[in-house]
Parts: structure tokens; C-alpha cells; sequence
């Protein structure tokens, strides 16, 4: 009944959503159903148990947890779900997400360091471990593996062997690289991460989840409860004696997730990787050949996210160029650096190589559509 659909394809190089496949567009199409019917708990009980996978967690000391909402959602979960009363949460960050977690601390009043790098830099380790060996009341580091904002990709590995040195519990948003880059969450030293549908899954926007420790989850129980829809240990323990989301949860979007899971694992981690390698690649090179320039160096880059300084030019009008692309069906996306100014293009998605081959050609005809100089200038630091 399905098969004579036809769906227009748009390539989206914005952070997510990101560009789906069919099938997961159409896996939404099913019959009616109560969501609290058994047969679908067993699809989000294998659900969670397959996002656990995803990172090699053991399903022993691992579960997911699921929420209605976008990948913020998660951070807030885990802010004011994770912190024992009286302790402080300490931020290291170096972009717009890391800071967003500063402003839910803020909007709580949580306890916490806003511990500040610039934006193209990595997190200076050592001043990480200075801070919490000067405060023993950090009881939660959190940080962005990859700063969506600029693309640069932070050591969690290190920060996270200074947060258990230190006897804290370690979270990580990792909304733009779970399901890309390969994770492996004990490896990594995280305690807790997260993402949502719609980015590394390739599936529909509405759910979010956060992976991490049955122990830790059970242990917060006592902890004072800040949120009543956003507290992690209430979702765990109604899924734990239920099988069931606390609250009605988004039931088509699951049943495209449960697609998007089934076509992750067909791919295969490291193909898939390799996929969202030659995207990023290729985006590369296709700015090199027009002449625009990265904010982040490329060595401390994700691999997913390219930050690109608008060019010099008075001709230059981002929305121009924008609206050219978007009409030809590719979308690109503003930056988010407070202090310059930049678009940026993701390699996330169901796209491959050739996809950003015609990209570059459509972006081509829109800088000389707008009269900007090919390749494009910038004047001299």
C-alpha cells in the first residue's frame, strides 16, 4: 500500500534533524495503537536495550532511559537529577551546549563552576584537575563532546579520568556524535551520555535518551528531587516495574526509531563512520576549492561539524545564499559563536559523498547568483 509513495529528498548539512531514509519516514505509518500495550513495551524494552549496545555499554551495569523532548531535555535530566544536596556541578566548557547546561544550573540553583575555555581551544587539563582538587564538594563534571557550535571535539576521556580521581560522576552530551563516531562508554570513562532521535539514528525528532548507570540511577533516588517530568531515577524505576514511559510517549516517532536502529546496525558501526567520514571529507575539500576558512583547527575537529568564517565580501548575505540552496534542496545552517560570524555544514545524516559533490556545485552557482568572489576573500589578520 506504501511502495507507490514518493517523497522529495532534501539533503540537510544543518545539526540535525538530519536527512532520513524513507523507510524510517514511512515506519511511522502503522496501525493505531495504545502505548501502554504490552506488545509495545517489548519494542521499547528492546529499544533500550539496543541503545545501550550502541556504545558497548554492559547491560548489566547500563540501561537507557527515555524522554519526550529534544536532546536538551537531557541535559537537564542529568543536571538536576545526578547532584546529592549540597554538592556543585562543575562545567567545562567551551561552547553554546556546555554553556547551556551552565544555564539550567542557573535556572535551577544548582551549585556549580562555570569553568571557561575559549571556543576554538580545547579544555586545558590541567586547570580541569586544579579545580576539582581545590573543591571536593564537585561532586558532577559535565562537559560536549562535540561542541555542535564549532565542531571541535573535546577529551572526554582525559575529563573523565580526573572526575572519578576525584570521586565526582562524569556526563557527557553526546547529542552529535552518538552513532557516528564510534563510542565505547567505559573506555571513554562516562558515567552517563546522551543524544536524540533525529541526529546519529537518522530518525524523527521527539525522543531523547540517557544512557548510563543502573547503580548510579538507583543511588539518586535519594537525592532531592528538583524536577517531577525531568527526573532520570522516576522515568528508570516506572520503566523498571512497567516496561512503560512514565508519560504518553511520542508512539510513532518510536516505531521510526525502532527502523533507524534496525538500519544502523544493517550498516555497521565502523561503515557507518566511514560514511560520515567521506561526508565530512568532501565537505572539506569542496570549501577549500571555493577559498572559505574553518574557525576550528582542522586536527581538533569531530569529523561531523564544520564551523566556515563568512567571507570578506559586501556582497556576502548568508539568507541569500541560504534561500538560493534551500530552493534547490540542500540546507545549510548559521553559526552559533558568539563572537564571529559563520555558517556551518554537518556531515550527519543519510547522505554520502556525491551528495555534497552536487551540494558544492548548487553553492557554487549561488555565490556567483550573489556576485561573491570566487574563490571567496578574506582580508589580512
Amino acid at each position: 500500500m506504501l511502495e507507490g509513495i514518493s517523497i522529495k529528498r532534501n539533503i540537510l548539512l544543518n545539526p540535525g534533524p538530519a536527512t532520513t531514509t524513507d523507510t524510517v519516514k514511512l515506519a511511522q505509518i502503522v496501525p493505531d495503537i495504545c502505548p501502554r500495550e504490552k506488545e509495545f513495551g517489548s519494542m521499547m524494552k528492546q529499544m533500550r536495550e539496543d541503545l545501550v549496545r550502541i556504545v558497548h555499554g554492559d547491560p548489566k551495569v547500563y540501561t537507557s532511559v527515555l524522554f519526550c523532548g529534544s536532546g536538551t531535555i537531557n541535559i537537564d535530566v542529568c543536571l538536576n537529577s545526578l547532584l546529592p544536596k549540597d554538592k556543585k556541578i562543575l562545567v567545562v566548557n567551551n561552547g553554546a551546549y556546555s554553556t547551556r547546561a551552565v544555564e539550567i544550573c542557573e535556572y535551577y540553583g544548582l551549585e556549580h563552576i562555570d569553568l571557561k575555555f575559549p571556543v576554538d581551544e580545547l579544555p586545558d587539563l590541567q586547570v580541569v584537575e586544579e579545580t576539582l582538587k581545590a573543591d571536593p564538594d564537585i561532586a558532577l563534571v559535565h562537559t560536549t563532546h562535540n561542541e555542535t557550535g564549532t565542531g571541535i571535539l573535546n577529551p572526554i576521556r582525559e575529563i573523565g579520568a580526573l572526575a572519578h580521581k576525584y570521586g565526582a560522576v562524569f556526563t557527557v552530551d553526546t547529542t552529535s556524535t552518538y552513532a557516528m563516531r564510534p563510542i565505547d562508554i567505559e573506555k571513554e570513562n562516562i558515567d552517563f551520555c546522551m543524544a536524540s532521535a533525529q541526529k546519529g539514528l537518522m530518525a524523527m525528532t521527539g525522543l531523547s535518551f540517557v544512557i548510563g548507570r543502573k547503580d548510579i540511577i538507583e543511588k539518586s533516588a535519594q537525592y532531592p528531587r528538583r524536577s517531577y517530568y525531568c527526573n532520570l531515577f522516576l522515568q528508570y524505576d516506572f520503566f523498571e516495574k512497567t516496561g512503560e514511559m512514565h508519560f504518553t510517549p511520542p508512539v510513532q516517532t518510536i516505531y521510526s526509531v525502532r527502523q533507524a536502529l534496525d538500519e544502523y546496525f544493517a550498516e555497521g558501526e565502523q561503515e557507518k563512520w566511514a560514511r560520515h567520514t567521506r561526508v565530512f571529507e568532501a565537505i572539506h575539500k569542496g570549501l577549500e576549492e571555493l577559498g572559505f576558512k574553518d574557525v576550528i583547527k582542522r586536527e581538533l575537529q569531530a569529523g561531523l561539524v564544520v564551523s566556515v568564517r563568512y567571507p570578506d565580501d559586501e556582497n556576502w548575505d548568508f539568507e541569500k545564499v541560504h534561500d538560493y540552496c534551500y530552493e534547490r534542496g540542500f540546507t545549510i545552517y548559521p553559526g552559533k559563536i558568539s563572537t564571529t560570524n559563520t555558517f556551518r555544514l554537518c556531515a550527519l545524516g543519510a547522505i554520502d559523498e556525491e551528495d555534497i559533490v552536487e551540494f558544492f556545485k548548487v553553492l557554487r552557482c549561488a555565490l556567483q547568483a550573489n556576485n561573491i568572489s570566487i574563490p571567496v576573500k578574506y582580508k589580512e589578520c
